[in-house]
């Protein structure tokens, strides 16, 4: 049900039906249009993490609201020496204006009292305790108006765009929403995925042997699906049979349901046997590209209350699974969870790569600065090379000499 041979013919293959496979910028298209994004919800910043935005996020505020000291020192009123003022400014507080000739000790991102100048860097000035003034050190630079003032708008203007709709609720944006006063989000919900893995010869522990492997696919799909923007509710070992497979095709409640194997024509690939038991509409049925041609993506009618559905099936392989991830699962996902797809990353060949004479290949590669570079064990059943790469190069029929630029997809880094 899964085979792990490496060798790929040379031609290009045709999928059951005897149509030609589509090409892989036509299989990520289709993929992509075959799906609109998934209702928006409201949630709390700590929920939306991982989610797309819905809306462009907008200032609700000045960035700083007001003007705040950048370092530890002093606030002063005009040219030095100043009068030292008894008292403290603190974040957190208004303080009360600060009168000309003055200068009070002031803490990194306090708010600057009116009538404040510039700040006086802590290491930049001196006291005299005799006379209760202060003056800048000798050599020191001075204060100069505006010298160190974070001044009110200067990152952002109440109304100012922020992001976009389509990107993508990071750490990072979750404080910068925080900051420009959003207590809540609009976001995509994520599309929800089961995953259904294939194949009576797969082992969950223990060391391979007589004509069992250990199933890699289990492991790597999950958390690489969830790095796409979905979430994963169910995760199934389905035997190589058609009527378990049907059934767990037509049970799922997923958006999206993700099969591994059984995507070709071998003795125990139930795969298109079950689709057409579930009365689904093959939108791909096989792509040019290696490795992972015979992979396949399917729309699913809905029944009843249950909205229509989306089946991707992958090859059994693990870096052609791989390869159909990165074709159909990510446009889909990415689409269904309303992001924005990233523009394509571009990167100079350091040396020759090899390709297919025909189709599409995709290569696990290292990125460095003098471009990328091919690595060894790349065969469809191999994840050594995946596992030392960082990019998977896209290459044209007959690859790319060295120093041509080529397409590349950033992998997951954890």
């Amino acid at each position: 049900m899964t085979p792990h041979h490496t060798a790929a013919p040379a031609r290009r293959s045709a999928p059951r039906g005897g149509r030609p496979a589509v090409t892989w910028e036509q299989a990520r298209a289709t993929a992509r249009d075959a799906v609109q994004p998934l209702p928006a919800a409201t949630l709390e910043p700590a929920e939306a993490l991982g989610h797309a935005l819905a809306a462009p996020l907008a200032a609700r505020t000045d960035l700083p609201p007001f003007d705040t000291s950048a370092m530890d020192g002093w606030a002063v009123a005009g040219p030095g020496p100043w009068r030292l003022e008894d008292r403290t400014l603190l974040a957190g507080t208004r303080p009360a204006p600060l009168r000309p000739g003055a200068a009070a000790p002031i803490a990194t991102g306090a708010r600057l009292p009116a009538g404040a100048t510039a700040v006086l860097r802590r290491e930049h000035g001196a006291t005299d305790p005799a006379t209760g003034t202060l003056h800048v050190r000798s050599a020191a630079p001075g204060a100069t108006p505006g010298t160190d003032i974070r001044v009110q708008g200067h990152e952002c203007r109440t109304g100012d765009p922020l992001l976009p709709a389509g990107a993508t609720v990071t750490p990072a944006v979750l404080g910068l929403a925080a900051a420009a006063g959003h207590d809540r989000l609009r976001v995509h919900r994520r599309p929800t995925v089961e995953l259904l893995v294939l194949g009576d010869e797969l082992l969950t522990s223990g060391l391979p042997g007589d004509g069992r492997v250990r199933d890699a696919l289990g492991p790597l799909l999950p958390p690489w699906l969830h790095a796409l923007g979905a979430e994963v509710t169910g995760h199934h070992r389905v035997p190589d049979a058609a009527a378990p497979l049907t059934e767990a095709v037509r049970r799922s409640s997923a958006d999206v349901v993700v099969t591994t194997g059984s995507t070709a024509a071998g003795p125990v690939d139930f795969l298109h046997r079950a689709l057409r038991a579930n009365g689904a509409e093959l939108l791909v049925d096989s792509v040019a590209v290696r490795p992972g041609h015979p992979m396949l993506l399917a729309a699913l009618p809905g029944t009843g209350s249950r909205p229509a559905r989306h089946l991707v099936g992958l090859p059994g392989n693990p870096l052609a699974a791989v390869a159909g991830l990165v074709t159909l699962a990510a446009p889909l996902l990415g689409r269904l969870g309303g992001r924005t797809p990233d523009g394509p990353h571009r990167a100079r060949a350091a040396a020759a790569l090899p390709g297919h004479p025909a189709d599409t290949r995709l290569v696990p590669v290292r990125r460095a600065e003098n471009g990328v570079t091919p690595l060894p064990y790349d065969g469809p059943a191999m994840l050594r090379g995946l596992a030392r790469a960082d990019h998977l190069a896209v290459l044209p029929p007959g690859g790319a000499t060295e120093g041509e630029y080529v397409t590349v997809l950033p992998l997951p880094s954890g």
